[in-house]
C-alpha cells in the first residue's frame, strides 16, 4: 500500500510560495551533499542532488518538512511516498527502508527534520486549549500529512536563526514551541498526542518499544514486555502492532539486522561474529533471515555497499 499527498487546491498558490521559500533557505545553508547538523538543538538539513538506493535506517520521534524532491519510506507493509508538499510526523523509534527517488543537480532533494522533544509536547498539552481529550485509539507511530502554510512559515522562521546565532538562545525554543503547537493543532497531531499522554495505551506501548530498542540483543520475553508496558500480552500485541506495523518479534529481528549490518559496515566484522554481537545464536538462521530482509547474504551485501560508497 502507497501514500502520496499534496496539496489542496484550495490555498495551493500560497503553500507553494511558502515551500518555494522554506527550499530556498534549506539550500543556502546546505551546499553540499547529505544531511548537516546546525547550530539550532535537534535540527539538521538534508540536501542530495541525485536519486539514492534503498537503506534501512531507524527514525527517531521527529519531524521531517519536505521542501523539495521526493523520498520512499517504508515501516512495516506501508510505504509512504513523501514529496515537497509533506511532513513527516515519527512518534516513536522505528526500523525504516528509506529512498530519495526525485533529486537532481538542478531540483536537489531538500528537507528540515527536527528532533521532537516529549516534555516539551506534554508542557504544550498542558495548555487549556489541548485538556479536551482527543480519540486517539489505533495512531500510528509514523504518519504523513499535507504541509500547512503555518508550518512552512514557522520552520523557515526557524532557519532564519542561522544567519542571526546571537538570537538562537531566547527565540530557538519559541520557535520549536510554535512548531511542536502547529503539529498538534494539525490532523496529525493526534499521533504526537498519543504517545506524550502519560496513561494513554499509547504512551505505555511507547515505553515496551523503547524498551525493545534498547535491549534487542536480549532474549525477547513478551511476558517482560508486556509487564512494562502495564497491559496483557494479547493486548500489547494488539496495540504494538498498531503503532509500528509490526509484532514485537519483527521489530525486534529488524533492529537486529540494522544493528549486525552497521557492525560489519563500521567495525569490519564479519557475518558470525555480528550475528552474536546482535543476540543471534545461530549464524545459519541470521544468514537466512538477513537475505531475506537485504535480498542478499551479508558478505555480498555488505561488499556491495563499500563498492557503491568508494
Amino acid at each position: 500500500m502507497a501514500e502520496r499527498l499534496v496539496a489542496g487546491a484550495e490555498s495551493r498558490a500560497e503553500i507553494e510560495e511558502q515551500r518555494v521559500e522554506l527550499a530556498r533557505r534549506i539550500a543556502a545553508h546546505v551546499h553540499g551533499e547529505g544531511p548537516v547538523t546546525t547550530a539550532l538543538p535537534g535540527l539538521s538539513l538534508s540536501r542530495r542532488t541525485a536519486p539514492s538506493e534503498c537503506f534501512c535506517t531507524t527514525y527517531e520521534p521527529e519531524l521531517v518538512v519536505f521542501a523539495q524532491g521526493e523520498k520512499r519510506i517504508g515501516v512495516g507493509g506501508t510505504t509512504h511516498l513523501c514529496d515537497g508538499y509533506s511532513f513527516l510526523l515519527t512518534s516513536v523509534e522505528l526500523p525504516v527502508e528509506s529512498q530519495i527517488i526525485g533529486a537532481s543537480p538542478s531540483e536537489p532533494y531538500l528537507a528540515l527534520v527536527l528532533k521532537l522533544e516529549m516534555p516539551l509536547v506534554r508542557e504544550i498539552l498542558s495548555q487549556d486549549e489541548f485538556l479536551t481529550p482527543e480519540a486517539a485509539f489505533g495512531v500510528r507511530g509514523m504518519a504523513v500529512g499535507k504541509t500547512p502554510v503555518e508550518l512552512f512559515r514557522a520552520c523557515s522562521r526557524l532557519l532564519d536563526l542561522l544567519d542571526a546565532p546571537q538570537d538562537i538562545p531566547f527565540l530557538g525554543s519559541l520557535l520549536q514551541r510554535e512548531i511542536l503547537y502547529r503539529l498538534l493543532r494539525s490532523p496529525l497531531g493526534r499521533h504526537l498526542r498519543a504517545i506524550a499522554t502519560l496513561g494513554e495505551q499509547s504512551n505505555r506501548t511507547a515505553k515496551a518499544v523503547g524498551w525493545l530498542k534498547v535491549n534487542f540483543a536480549k532474549p525477547l520475553r513478551v511476558e517482560e514486555l508486556a509487564s512494562i508496558a502495564q497491559m496483557g500480552v494479547s493486548t500489547l500485541h494488539h496495540h504494538f502492532r498498531s503503532l509500528t506495523a509490526m509484532s514485537p518479534l519483527q521489530y525486534q529481528k529488524r533492529l537486529r539486522l540494522h544493528a549486525a549490518r552497521a557492525h560489519m559496515l563500521s567495525n569490519g566484522l564479519d557475518a558470525a561474529s555480528a550475528a552474536f554481537q546482535v543476540g543471534y545464536e545461530s549464524a545459519s538462521q541470521f544468514n537466512r533471515e538477513y537475505s531475506r530482509f537485504f535480498g542478499q547474504p551479508p558478505m555480498r551485501d555488505i561488499k556491495a555497499r563499500r563498492q557503491a560508497s568508494a
